[in-house]
């Protein structure tokens, strides 16, 4: 029986909490990514190499949380949790109502509110356990699973990477969202600068205008067709294909210290960018080589007493990641199952 909701998450199906029998389990492992990439403002989004594991076991009950890693302490391990409440969202396109015992453990390594996807990553985790742990003929569509993540994103910029690794370009039409995914070139390294500070996404979004002049979409379309072929086919093209004039300008204010180190890194010819609504700063660097240069440009800008936030110093984790090339992944599911 197909039961594939597309946008409005229901389902004719219902079940009971038997659909799952007790000790049934899955582990997922989802990337991060990066929307908004350089001028691909809500429409290009890139899976990077750094990871979120759950595992998702049916018990009796109560829901017992054990939560680890990034932003632990921050987010709550009740029914109110994201993962949690993707699970349930899921299900309920399935048809199964009724919230089942769980036990879930999750270990984040995907920083909160630094624009590397950590909300999208939480979903499309949630989601994809979901659908494994029901049998399959009960299971979600891919087309579904993708539909359901990106209305409880807002948009599948994030959601779809994540889901399908590499760089995907991502669009709506009026039966919903569509995702085409882009083969990446192996050489392109990901150089990630995260600060030690956050910018809320509907802050960094409430600062982009309405509307734009002509001239400067004109340029960002030209930019944006120039940056998919040179993720594809020409790294050297990084830099001219990174350049945006719709939305890193006008999120400035929210994050002076990472607006100063984009400039900084693309003043020295580097294909820098804010990473998704920010404040993180990510180079697409064409090679290893220049991913090093990146590395050590950035350690000069941090050193740079302007770069403070008021009297304080920024710290910055600055990493050499992978583009992630298979999206979330099913590592473990009893009964088998895999997205």
């Amino acid at each position: 029986m197909e039961t594939s909701p597309l946008v409005d998450g229901e389902s004719a199906a219902s079940y009971g909490p038997e659909l799952i029998p007790l000790g049934t389990s899955v582990r997922v492992r989802v990337p991060a990514s990066t929307g908004n990439v350089g001028p691909g403002y809500d429409s290009l989004g890139l899976a990077l190499g750094r990871y979120d594991d759950i595992t998702v076991e049916r018990t009796e009950g109560p829901l017992s949380f054990e939560l680890s890693g990034e932003g632990a302490e921050e987010v709550p391990q009740t029914e109110a949790h994201l993962i949690v409440r993707a699970m349930r969202t899921a299900w309920k396109a399935i048809g199964l109502l009724e919230l089942p015992g769980l036990r879930i453990t999750a270990h984040n390594r995907i920083p909160h509110s630094r624009g590397m996807g950590s909300s999208a990553s939480a979903i499309v985790a949630g989601v994809v356990a979901a659908n494994a742990m029901v049998p399959e003929q009960a299971r979600l569509s891919q087309n579904a699973v993708l539909q359901i993540c990106s209305q409880m994103e807002g948009h599948p910029d994030n959601v779809a990477p994540s889901l399908f690794g590499g760089l995907v370009i991502s669009y709506s039409t009026a039966d919903g969202f569509h995702s085409v995914p882009v083969s990446v070139a192996s050489e392109i390294v990901p150089v990630v600068a995260v600060p030690d500070y956050e910018v809320p996404t509907r802050i960094a979004r409430g600062l982009i205008p309405e509307s734009v002049p002509h001239r400067e979409a004109s340029v960002n379309s030209g930019r944006a067709a120039l940056l998919v072929h040179a993720m594809k086919d020409a790294p050297s093209e990084l830099f001219a294909g990174t350049e945006d004039l719709l939305h890193q300008q006008y999120r400035a204010s929210a994050m002076p210290p990472s607006a100063a180190l984009v400039a900084h890194l693309r003043g020295r010819g580097l294909p820098a960018i804010i990473s998704g609504a920010g404040p993180t700063v990510l180079t697409l660097a064409p090679n290893e080589a220049e991913a090093d240069r990146a590395v050590d440009a950035i350690a000069q800008c941090a050193e740079d007493p302007d770069q403070n936030m008021g009297e304080r110093q920024i710290a910055w984790t600055v990493e050499k990641l992978t583009v992630d090339r298979n999206g979330v992944i099913v590592e473990h599911s009893k009964p088998a199952g895999l997205f």
